[in-house]
């Protein structure tokens, strides 16, 4: 019982450092945007420095936004593996007596045992919804604007609602693709995982 008690110990505090990391890294890539957007605002009384300026700095907010995109993915299903080996615990301290089987009770427990992470809106708002979703949209409309700015830049003839089609295009292809690495990553956890009902029913353990 010590040892299962320092394990469920690790692992709340495993879950609870997962979500610092993601507010961290989510606070850092904004506050680099908002930094770089502040210098766009100095650096546009020049046209001739304006254009190399855009294509460096929104070309390294995007690719820090990529990294950081992927990095809350993973820091997400840490959080759900650790969540996971909780409820496993969970349903040991089940067993021990039934007075512990009304106060562990799978259905007043956390996600995997009770609701879902969705709150029982749907998946599509499971995915959408998360911190990685958050940012991922974000960098996607730094990239449209980027490509929108440098289109209607290096391309004189194009009207403005050609090269502002680009980047909603780019937006749009980008977050797609953002939308279809994050399933493919949950698809991956979820078949590597174990079942829910080896959660809320587990075996029994001597003592």
């Amino acid at each position: 019982m010590t040892a299962l008690t320092t394990e469920h110990f690790v692992l709340q505090t495993a879950a609870s450092a997962t979500v610092s990391e993601a507010a961290g890294r989510s606070s850092l890539y904004v506050l680099s945007l908002s930094s770089s957007l502040v210098a766009i605002g100095f650096a546009s009384r020049s046209r001739e420095t304006l254009v190399p300026f855009l294509a460096t700095v929104l070309s390294s907010v995007f690719v820090l936004g990529l990294f950081t995109v992927v990095r809350l993915v993973d820091t997400t299903l840490e959080n759900m593996r650790c969540l996971i080996g909780i409820a496993r615990i969970r349903g040991y301290y089940r067993t021990l007596t039934p007075e512990a089987a009304v106060y562990f009770a799978a259905e007043h427990g956390r996600w995997p045992e009770g609701h879902a992470p969705s709150l029982g809106l749907g998946p599509l708002v499971a995915f959408f919804t998360t911190s990685a979703s958050v940012i991922a949209f974000i960098n996607s409309i730094v990239a449209g604007v980027g490509v929108t700015l440098l289109a209607s830049d290096l391309f004189i003839g194009v009207q403005n609602a050609v090269a502002l089609g680009l980047g909603v295009a780019t937006a749009l292809v980008l977050m797609a693709a953002f939308v279809f690495y994050q399933r493919w990553r949950f698809r991956i956890f979820e078949l590597a995982g174990p079942h829910k009902e080896h959660l809320l029913s587990p075996p029994a353990v001597p003592r």
